[in-house]
Order: structure tokens, then sequence, then C-alpha cells
């Protein structure tokens, strides 16, 4: 894939495409592209995550820690792991190609040195992360009201 096409891809991801060109460059400069095939894990829940992944294209199957049925589905353009990307944390979930697949691995380091090479970017990032917060935060305040109101919440 062509460096303008995983730019294009990556202005794709809601959270990454606040981060404007310069930075996307860099970021898909230092991307690795990595091939999955049909049955191929690309991490395992619990494992420790130092990096994010990118869609390119294919699908992946996403199930969680502790074996539920249940199962969400990764397609192109989605971006799996962005907490790694700032903090260390591990995989809540497995994700298999459910088809041939590729994706574009993003490193924390690189990521961060992104930031630092890019301010605007950063602040972007942390605003669009403090709107997030104050989301959680309002969401979470109505589910506790709900509950002390004795109802079940959504």
């Amino acid at each position: 894939m062509a460096i303008e096409d995983e730019i294009a891809l990556l202005e794709r991801v809601p959270t990454l495409r606040r981060l404007g060109g310069g930075a996307l460059r860099s970021l898909a400069i230092a991307a690795e592209s990595l091939a999955l095939e049909t049955g191929d894990v690309l991490f395992t829940a619990g494992d420790t995550a130092d990096s994010a992944f990118v869609v390119q294209h294919g699908s992946l199957a996403l199930r969680p820690e502790g074996g539920s049925d249940e199962e969400a589905i990764a397609g192109p353009a989605t971006l799996l792991g962005e907490t790694a990307l700032l903090a260390p944390t591990r995989r809540p979930a497995t994700a298999t190609a459910r088809e041939p697949a590729r994706v574009l691995r993003l490193s924390r380091a690189t990521f961060l040195k992104t930031l630092d090479s890019y301010p605007d970017a950063a602040q972007r990032l942390r605003e669009m992360l403090a709107s997030r917060a104050d989301q959680w935060a309002h969401e979470m305040e109505n589910i506790r009201a709900a509950l002390a109101r004795g109802e079940r919440p959504l």
C-alpha cells in the first residue's frame, strides 16, 4: 500500500483524523503492515498491549476475555487498542481474522513521539479525550440516578 493510501486510511479513523496531516504522515511512515490469513490471531485477551492496529482490509472477530459467545466485528478503518497508544494496558479481547486481512500496527512509542513533534495534534487529542471523559461522567451519573430510583439502566 502506498504511503498516501495509508494516510487516507488513517484519516478515516475518527480518533486519528483529529491529529492532522503532518502527524498522520509521520504515523503512516512508521506504521508496520501485517498480513493475516483466515483464522490467524492478531492478539489474545490478556496480552500486554504496546500498540494499536488499524484494519486496512478484511475483518477481524473480537471475542471478549472469558469465552463469551458475544463477538464484535472490526472492518476497514477500525482502530483496535486505542488505549494502548497512550498507556500500558492489557488486551480485553482476542482478535481473529475472519478472512484474509491486513492491518497497520501503530506502536505506542511512535505515537507518543509523533505527539511530541506535533503539539497542535496533541492538544486536539487532549480536547477529544476530555470531551469523552465528560460524556462518560454524564452517562455514569444517569446510571447512578436510575439505580437510585430503582430502575434498571439500559
